[in-house]
């Protein structure tokens, strides 16, 4: 990458992000000790469990027979287009055959590499794969003592760059490099420019999040969807409840049509959704959260293009009854909340030229200035999660409205019929 030119570097980030920026939809596994527990993926830390307590659980754990198969099927079931899993989170168990540390599934308990099981049941599925990389190590003695030992400092950064190393070397491609928590140290001290060259000289394909303390090729909001500016590649990860790791004990569970819901949004600002599951000591996926991917995936067979090919930006204001994605001169209206026979969508200031359901049968419509209302619907919802309404209009999609009453002057259009 140093010897390209900026123009180059562009170029190839834009090669390597193109899958990415199609995607849409991908899965976050967060799996580890911590699911012995239960009680969330920070228990070592906000439990205060002393470290050599804490790794008498690599010795207990004793996972399924292949639960990523399980995993990756319900991915593609959903729609989803890619998988990120835990290779060591911040406690510092390796889900890989490491050969820099004996603290591993294949050393301890599980007896086996469980991240090669994850990328072969991936593969199988034809997802695209992703790995997951704790920087901050809890387990290691010189994960904290390198913020203020420079020996420590040095020997901490080789065990996290030999371990980067093995990842990428070790399991064939490789899609997504996911580091997180890069505590305690900052991009000079980890070495991130260094590690990441190692990376790509490895992983020519792969794409690198901005977690090591440097901006690389894509933003991860966590826990909120807000999209980058200036082009951005981003994607948002969000949880199913309040835990990344399994916790049983957290049961606010998202539903199908917040999952839905989601994805519009995402699509609507260009970016990607990646969900997260936490599975059980076994591996075996919390219920609420198989059933709801199910149903987000029959959703999206019949929907898919209004999210996965939608992402033209488009103006559009807050609206109780549905949010809009658009592609070129088509607008998309997500109705999650069905208001009856009959709808009124304002602000949007262009012509309609045509309305229907989604794949389906004509819509009737009238139109006066930048009020459209659809008649003659059905009582109830066509669909529960989303009903998308496919309107054709002049010129690009446009949503404007204020806190007043908005009077639109020099109309679009000389008719106000439709």
């Amino acid at each position: 990458m140093s010897q390209m030119t900026p123009e180059e570097v562009e170029k190839d980030r834009a090669r390597r992000l193109k899958w990415f920026r199609e995607a849409r939809f991908g899965m976050f596994i967060h799996w580890g000790l911590y699911a012995r527990l239960g009680r969330h993926e920070w228990v070592m830390n906000r439990e205060r469990i002393p470290v050599e307590e804490y790794e008498k659980l690599a010795d207990t754990w004793k996972p399924g027979e292949w639960p990523a198969r399980t995993w990756a099927k319900l991915a593609k079931k959903a729609g989803m287009r890619y998988m990120v899993m835990t290779t060591k989170h911040h406690e510092g168990f390796c889900l890989f055959d490491s050969a820099l540390t004996d603290y591993n599934a294949k050393k301890r308990g599980p007896g086996r590499d469980l991240v090669a099981e994850y990328v072969e049941a991936a593969r199988a599925e034809g997802l695209r794969v992703g790995f997951y990389y704790s920087m901050m190590d809890w387990h290691h003695p010189d994960g904290a003592r390198c913020k203020h030992d420079e020996q420590a400092r040095r020997r901490f950064v080789g065990y996290i760059h030999g371990q980067v190393r093995e990842l990428c070397t070790n399991y064939g491609k490789l899609d997504i490099m996911w580091y997180d928590v890069s505590w305690p140290l900052d991009a000079e001290g980890w070495e991130s420019a260094k590690m990441n060259a190692m990376v790509r000289q490895l992983q020519p394909d792969i794409i690198i999040n901005d977690r090591s303390q440097l901006p690389e090729d894509f933003g991860t909001p966590e826990q909120h969807i807000t999209p980058a500016s200036g082009g951005r590649a981003w994607e948002a990860c969000m949880t199913f409840n309040e835990s990344w790791g399994y916790t049983p004990i957290d049961t606010n569970y998202k539903s199908a049509w917040n999952v839905v819901g989601m994805l519009r949004q995402v699509a609507a600002g260009g970016g990607n959704l990646l969900l997260n599951i936490g599975p059980t000591p076994e591996g075996g996926v919390p219920v609420e959260c198989s059933t709801a991917l199910e149903e987000v995936g029959e959703w999206m067979s019949q929907y898919g293009p209004a999210i996965y090919e939608a992402t033209d930006p488009m103006q559009q204001e807050w609206f109780i009854t549905g949010a809009f994605t658009a592609k070129g001169d088509t607008a998309y209206f997500h109705c999650n909340r069905w208001p009856g026979e009959e709808m009124a969508i304002g602000g949007l200031v262009n012509k309609v030229v045509s309305a229907r359901f989604m794949g389906g049968k004509p819509i009737e419509f009238k139109q006066v200035k930048d009020r459209l209302v659809l008649m003659g619907l059905p009582s109830q919802a066509p669909d529960p999660l989303a009903t998308v309404i496919e309107l054709k209009v002049e010129d690009t999609p446009r949503q404007v409205l204020g806190a007043g009453h908005v009077i639109i002057e020099n109309d679009p259009w000389a008719k106000t019929d439709k």
